[in-house]
């Protein structure tokens, strides 16, 4: 009685049977509702019996299970005829286990052979048996048994193999499937296909035996091809950004199991700019590394990021992280702090807005330097190697003059730069110097971006996201991302930003993207020895930051600036981005006004006058 006792000691709760929730793929979207990518611990799709076909079922019986709608859980006259072949053969070489057993055992014991597993194997298929309906029982056991290949599951290995759902198998494929369960790994299709096919010959053979099939069924069967799917499997669309959703993932708490809950994740991706973006870096890259080779440069790798996000929501539309994910996982959109040169400008220039200058005031582009102690000065020299005199601020940023800024930091304090710059999205260290105007302190290609999005969304700042909403396995929503904004700046400032920086474009160093004939701005950026080139844009609906360089920070070559290196990949995107879409403008807020100016002076002139250029001021400022 007390070795019986033990036997049932330490036995699993089987009440609860039908709650259980094996675990299954978690399926990421696009925005537009196309799968991106999958993630899960074990690749299971579950379905309801009703799904899966009858010839799946029948098959199944018929090879594994011949008794299985009479028996109460165990064969006893099969586990005679097992005992009987085991003696005689020295070892385990026969089982005897119904299909109830395989899902106690696959539920709750060790795969582990031995006596003792065996009875307890058959007291709980007799307790599951006693609880549960022959269809509760098939359901469970069909969405939780391995059958091969990564595959958990009917409906898994349906799409592993033939590419197709469950519901839509033919007689071989569902009689291939079938014959899995006894050794998943040996039979898998994809690893031996020979050896799947004679499995299906004997399953089909069996069908035949029990008058489930006829014979021509069975010929037919036995020669379909025994796998349409891949041996590869293909790696995600949007590696990179896949890579930054499951970190992201990792932030929120309760979602960290979500690999293995069966959850719909709905993100920002746009799968078709996406494409644009990853085709037109490799393109572009591709010309710059055969300049780099005509320069001089033994097999060079130079590296490009690229990152897209919607003004209004903060949405990541795009993201590249490098050029090849399978040869570096290292993303460079958000991973890599770099130096942002000339386009970490714009936020001097804001700041100055925010104090009361005006694009119209003044500033001297002439030699300018610092001393830095005993017989030490900083000399601040332009790219150019020349000045041009007095200016606008409209002209510097347009002409992305060093002098003038550099200027308009010692007036401002660069400390004023730096609680805007970190109110607009910059969470990376700024250092409190001069040379902040040229950008020499480090920042992400996605912080940099980001920051620009107040000056096409009216001078609020949005934080960037990934996900839009996430559904359980049951289609509840258990996380709804709130769009997170906050004010910066006045509208009317965000306004002559907008305009500054649309005055890089039809008036200084972009000019190679007036051909988009939109309403666009952006702002070129290039550090020293042309390490870095940048071009961070906007539109009205997207900010569009691009980036390229070497990982060692070494130099690109000559001349390779942002409006050479970078800017012809914004272009591509934006101008695939902008195409079909209609029209739109900048705002244009009550507090100011379109004007002429001359670009040098400041001063209001008439329209006529050839050799102004239209510039939004405020209305109080105009005299």
């Amino acid at each position: 009685m007390g070795g019986f006792l033990g036997l049932f000691y330490d036995l699993p709760e089987i009440n609860h049977l039908k709650l259980f929730k094996p675990s299954s793929v978690t399926t990421v979207f696009s925005s537009d509702n196309r799968v991106i990518t999958r993630f899960y611990l074990e690749k299971r799709f579950p379905v309801s019996i009703t799904k899966i076909p009858k010839s799946l079922i029948e098959a199944l019986i018929a090879t594994e299970d011949r008794n299985f709608y009479n028996h109460s859980g165990v064969n006893l006259k099969a586990i005679l005829r097992a005992i009987v072949q085991d003696i005689k053969a020295g070892k385990f070489k026969q089982g005897a286990s119904t299909l109830t057993q395989q899902l106690a055992k696959t539920l709750f014991l060790s795969p582990k052979k031995s006596i003792l597993r065996k009875i307890r194997e058959a007291i709980l298929a007799v307790q599951i048996e006693r609880r549960y309906t022959k269809d509760e029982i098939l359901e469970l056991y069909l969405n939780l048994i391995y059958l091969g290949s990564g595959a958990y599951g009917v409906e898994a290995a349906a799409q592993t193999y033939f590419n197709r759902s469950v519901t839509d198998l033919t007689l071989g494929q569902a009689a291939l499937i079938a014959g899995l369960p006894k050794a998943p790994s040996a039979y898998s299709p994809l690893k031996n296909p020979r050896l799947a096919e004679k499995r299906r010959a004997i399953v089909l053979r069996q069908m035949r035996l029990a008058n489930i099939i006829s014979p021509q069924a069975q010929i037919l069967a036995n020669k379909e091809p025994v796998t349409s799917g891949s041996k590869i499997s293909p790696l995600s669309n949007a590696p990179f950004f896949v890579s930054y959703l499951k970190k992201t993932l990792k932030l929120h708490p309760g979602l960290t199991t979500g690999f293995s809950n069966g959850l719909n994740i709905y993100t920002t991706l746009d799968l078709r700019l996406q494409s644009i973006a990853e085709a037109s870096a490799k393109n572009q890259i591709q010309r710059l590394r055969a300049r780099m080779k005509k320069n001089g440069f033994n097999n060079p790798t130079p590296e490009c990021a690229l990152i897209a996000i919607d003004t209004k929501t903060g949405g990541i539309l795009s993201m590249v992280g490098g050029i090849d994910y399978l040869n570096s996982e290292f993303n460079r959109a958000v991973q890599a702090k770099r130096q942002p040169g000339s386009a970490f400008k714009p936020f001097v220039y804001a700041t100055a807005l925010g104090l009361g200058y005006s694009q119209r005031n003044t500033l001297m582009d002439a030699p300018l330097r610092y001393s830095q102690g005993k017989n030490k000065y900083w000399q601040v020299n332009n790219f150019s190697r020349n000045h041009s005199g007095q200016m606008t601020l409209r002209k510097a940023l347009a002409l992305s003059k060093n002098t003038p800024v550099v200027r308009l930091l010692d007036q401002i304090g660069p400390q004023a730069v730096i609680d805007f710059a970190q109110k607009a999205g910059i969470s990376s260290p700024l250092k409190p110097y001069l040379s902040l105007a040229l950008g020499t302190s480090e920042v992400s290609l996605l912080e940099l971006t980001s920051a620009y999005l107040p000056f096409a969304n009216k001078g609020i700042q949005v934080t960037p996201s990934c996900i839009i909403r996430i559904l359980d396995v049951d289609g509840r929503i258990i996380f709804q991302n709130s769009i997170n904004r906050q004010s910066i700046m006045s509208r009317q400032d965000a306004a002559i930003m907008a305009d500054m920086l649309k005055a890089v474009i039809f008036e200084g160093t972009g000019k190679k993207a007036t051909h988009i004939k939109k309403d666009i701005a952006g702002k070129t950026g290039t550090t020293d020895n042309y390490k870095d080139a940048y071009f961070i844009g906007l539109s009205p609906e997207i900010a569009l930051g691009v980036w390229v360089g070497n990982d060692d920070a070494s130099s690109l070559g000559p001349y390779e600036t942002g409006a050479k290196a970078a800017l012809p990949i914004w272009i591509d995107y934006m101008k695939s981005f902008l195409d079909d879409r209609p029209f739109q403008y900048f705002d244009i807020p009550d507090g100011t006004k379109l004007v002429y100016i001359h670009p040098d002076t400041g001063k209001i002139i008439p329209e006529s006058n050839s050799s102004g250029v239209r510039a939004l001021i405020k209305t109080k400022t105009i005299n």
